[in-house]
């Protein structure tokens, strides 16, 4: 079976998209960082070193320390799919990274995206 495209595509390729999409909400890419942090386990210096690597998706959640253990109270639509309806486990960590994004592009407070 042939990998879905955002597998293969650059995490550095997007990262800046998550960033204008926040700022452009009045939010900051330290927000930003803290989000894709607090899901993935990386620190500041993996996360930038992920970048600099130029590692696709699904390196980039490979390598990952471990995804939080309340990824799963992730809940909503992304894209018209519903998150926790993903079958597939690393677009289902993909969408949880782009629910995240998009909380904290609509105001919501950071201890409630942070569940």
């Amino acid at each position: 079976m042939e990998k879905h495209k955002i597998f293969t595509t650059a995490f550095a390729k997007v990262y800046p998209m998550y960033v204008q999409k926040a700022e452009r909400k009045g939010r900051s890419k330290e927000e930003v960082d803290q989000v894709i942090c607090w899901l993935t386990g990386y620190d500041e210096k993996g996360l930038s070193q992920q970048i600099e690597k130029q590692n696709d998706f699904e390196t980039f959640f490979a390598k990952a320390p471990g995804i939080h253990p309340n990824a799963a109270l992730i809940k909503g639509v992304v894209c018209g799919i519903r998150v926790e309806e993903v079958e597939d486990s690393l677009m289902q960590k993909i969408r949880y990274l782009d629910k995240l994004v998009d909380e904290l592009a609509k105001g919501k407070a950071m201890e409630k995206i942070l569940r």
